[in-house]
């Protein structure tokens, strides 16, 4: 089965209602409006099919490029595949998780997300932060480098209120990663917790609902099973520590005040 095969069978599955969900959050045509949980059986018949991942994701497609990240075997992508991937990412969704979560599985995800978040270009830079996001939740505490991890916090720390909103985003949720993943560095992540909360949305926006019962909008790798889809199409993850509560504190103490909006799922 090649791309087109499968754009055929995604086709009919679109709904127009999700589609202009999607649309509101910075998704453009061609996109058929396929809901994640459709995608699901594909995924089963196609894990880990690179080549053909590559194919859904050059087609421009919303709904091919996400199931691209779906089915991807990230220990086969290259750093070219990743560039190009990245710099194919016109939205949230494609740059903060389908590219992340893929890069951060693959052996290039620590290089790649240091080089993109040092870009101008914000939803580039968004995805980097991404990555290394979803970087630290996949990988055991030893195998990480501790001294630019702290770099890379103090770095949030001096920057965060000077960047775009999809990047000040991705930083937050670094570094509740970092908080709540390392757990050398958790109270490093607290001092640093002094993030921004981005001025289009609330703590939801950190990958939260509820009585921070969320988790990291960063979709890791190895949480690829445990998602859950809300209501919009939005997909979270469950936290595994339980440092989270004293993060989430830390940045809404610190963030100034901002006008609660709906989540967005792009």
């Amino acid at each position: 089965m090649n791309a087109q095969d499968l754009l055929g069978e995604l086709r009919p599955l679109g709904r127009d209602s999700y589609k202009r969900v999607l649309f509101k959050h910075g998704v453009r045509e061609p996109c058929f409006g396929v809901k994640i949980s459709d995608l699901q059986g594909f995924v089963k018949r196609h894990r880990k099919d690179h080549w053909l991942a590559l194919e859904l994701y050059a087609t421009g497609n919303y709904d091919a490029m996400y199931l691209a990240g779906l089915i991807a075997d990230d220990a086969r992508m290259t750093r070219d595949n990743l560039r190009e991937w990245v710099a194919k990412a016109y939205c949230r969704g494609l740059a903060g998780a389908t590219v992340a979560w893929v890069a951060a599985g693959s052996p290039h995800g620590w290089e790649l997300g240091r080089e993109w978040t040092s870009t101008e270009v914000p939803l580039t830079a968004a995805a980097g932060w991404a990555t290394l996001a979803s970087w630290v939740s996949v990988r055991p505490d030893p195998e990480l480098d501790l001294p630019e991890l702290k770099r890379l916090l103090q770095r949030v720390r001096k920057s965060i209120h000077a960047e775009p909103d999809p990047v000040r985003y991705q930083m937050n949720a670094f570094v509740i990663a970092v908080g709540s993943y390392v757990a050398a560095l958790n109270e490093t992540a607290n001092q640093n917790g002094g993030g921004h909360r981005p001025r289009d949305g609330g703590l939801r926006r950190h990958g939260l609902r509820g009585s921070c019962g969320g988790g990291i909008h960063s979709q890791g790798p190895t949480a690829r099973n445990d998602r859950e889809e809300t209501q919009d199409g939005e997909m979270l993850i469950r936290p595994r520590r339980s440092r989270w509560a004293r993060l989430v504190k830390s940045l809404a103490a610190s963030a100034p005040s901002a006008t609660l909006r709906p989540h967005s799922v792009a």
